[in-house]
């Protein structure tokens, strides 16, 4: 397979209706980008982009043309299993990540093995201006730090984070909604004390009464702080 083929085969795999309603939930990128594949048709060709010799010419070839090319890639670039190899492909991308379905994708599996490595680049991107680097590395916080390996200290990397964007500022909610859930001390603190700006302290609690992770009796506190 080469870069050629690459582009053959995502055009075969367009789907009109799909392409409309993909352009809905992501209106701020070019529809015309949008070529309308369904995720496990992408997950299926970046397996075979993954073993295949166009491996890493596709993964150089910046920027994508289509928006469902960045998807591949990044569903690509989790199947590398070297911890340094992952993160310089990530840090080589993350610059043309251009909105929040690109930029949610899962922790891949060669993070749960490298906490130890993986916690300064996560407080490097949260702290970038770009938008969709910084929601990564909150998504990523989120994935990898909110169990066993929490810390009282972790939160305030999210909460310090400013920016008027609809999506830096909805998974900011996002985190302290999963929080909430999973280490509610430490996280009512910053809606007691209204450390968040109101849109967001609001979607918080928003988006923390609609998880089933969320106790009833913690639902109806919630309820008091807005």
């Amino acid at each position: 397979m080469d870069k050629k083929e690459i582009k053959k085969k995502l055009l075969s795999l367009k789907d009109e209706e799909y392409r409309q309603f993909v352009a809905r939930l992501v209106p701020n990128i070019d529809p015309e980008t949008i070529l309308g594949i369904k995720t496990p048709e992408m997950r299926a060709l970046a397996r075979e982009i993954f073993v295949s010799e166009a491996r890493e010419e596709f993964l150089n070839t910046l920027p994508h043309q289509y928006y469902e090319e960045n998807l591949i890639h990044f569903f690509v670039i989790a199947m590398i299993k070297d911890f340094d190899q992952y993160i310089k492909a990530v840090e080589t991308f993350l610059p043309y990540v251009d909105c929040w379905p690109v930029s949610d994708q899962s922790s891949p599996k060669v993070f749960k093995k490298n906490h130890d490595k993986f916690l300064p680049y996560i407080r490097k991107w949260i702290a970038s201006r770009h938008v969709y680097t910084a929601r990564f590395g909150i998504r990523m916080l989120m994935n990898e730090f909110l169990d066993d390996d929490f810390k009282e200290e972790y939160p305030e990397l999210v909460a310090s984070k400013k920016g008027d964007d609809y999506y830096l500022k909805m998974m900011i909610a996002w985190y302290f909604a999963t929080a909430l859930a999973k280490q509610w001390d430490a996280a009512i603190v910053y809606l007691e004390e209204k450390r968040l700006d109101e849109w967001t302290h609001n979607k918080t609690i928003q988006k923390a009464k609609e998880s089933f992770r969320v106790s009833d009796e913690h639902k109806e506190y919630l309820n008091s702080l807005k």
